[in-house]
C-alpha cells in the first residue's frame, strides 16, 4: 500500500510539472529621453625652453690619438653659437715616437727623437749627457753641438714670435670680440 501511495504521488507531481510550461526569458522596459548641450571655449599656452648653444661633444678619453678637443659655446636670446676642433699635440706625439723606436732597441734615434724639444735639448747639454749630432755621441756630439748652433732645437713659442703674454693677450682679445658682436 505504501508502494501504491509513492506511485501516486509521483506520477501526480510529475503531471503537475509537465503541464506547466517553464519560460527563463527576463525582460526589461525602459524608455531613456535625453538632451546634451555642450559650449566649451579652449585656450592653449605654450611654454617653450629656452635656447640653448650645445656644446659639440669631443672624446678624448681612451684614445691612443694625441689630439686635443677645444670647444666653445655663446648663446643670446636671438642667436646660438657652438664649435669644437681637435688640436694635435707635437709633445705627446714626440713622447710616443721616442718610446717607440726605445722599445725596438733604437734608444739613441729615441733620445734624438726627444731632443728635438730646447728643454730637453737643455736639459741633456746641462747633465753632460749632449744629444746625439749627426750620428755622433758623448764629447764628439757636444763639440759639434758647439760648432754649428743653428741646428740646435729653437724654444717654438719664440720660433713663432708669441710668447705666452702675447698668446693670453691675443686670447682675450678674441673672446671680448666675439662678446662684442654677439651683443649687437
Amino acid at each position: 500500500m505504501r508502494f501504491v501511495l509513492i506511485l501516486a504521488t509521483f506520477v501526480a507531481f510529475s503531471a503537475t510539472a509537465a503541464e506547466a510550461p517553464v519560460d527563463d526569458t527576463i525582460r526589461t522596459e525602459a524608455t531613456t529621453n535625453s538632451t546634451v548641450t555642450t559650449d566649451s571655449k579652449t585656450e592653449t599656452t605654450l611654454n617653450s625652453p629656452p635656447p640653448s648653444a650645445i656644446l659639440p661633444t669631443m672624446n678624448n678619453s681612451n684614445s691612443d690619438l694625441c689630439t686635443v678637443g677645444i670647444a666653445g659655446a655663446v648663446q643670446t636670446q636671438i642667436l646660438g653659437l657652438s664649435a669644437g676642433k681637435t688640436v694635435r699635440d707635437m709633445n705627446c706625439e714626440r713622447l710616443k715616437l721616442s718610446k717607440t723606436l726605445y722599445d725596438m732597441g733604437m734608444k739613441v734615434a729615441a733620445v734624438s727623437t726627444m731632443c728635438q724639444d730646447k728643454r730637453v735639448f737643455d736639459a741633456m747639454m746641462s747633465a753632460g749627457t749632449p744629444c746625439p749630432y749627426d750620428g755622433m755621441i758623448g764629447d764628439a756630439a757636444k763639440a759639434a753641438w758647439e760648432g754649428d748652433e743653428s741646428a740646435q732645437p729653437v724654444d717654438e713659442g719664440k720660433e713663432k714670435g708669441l710668447t705666452d703674454g702675447t698668446k693670453t693677450l691675443l686670447g682675450g682679445a678674441g673672446v671680448a670680440g666675439l662678446l662684442v658682436l654677439l651683443l649687437l
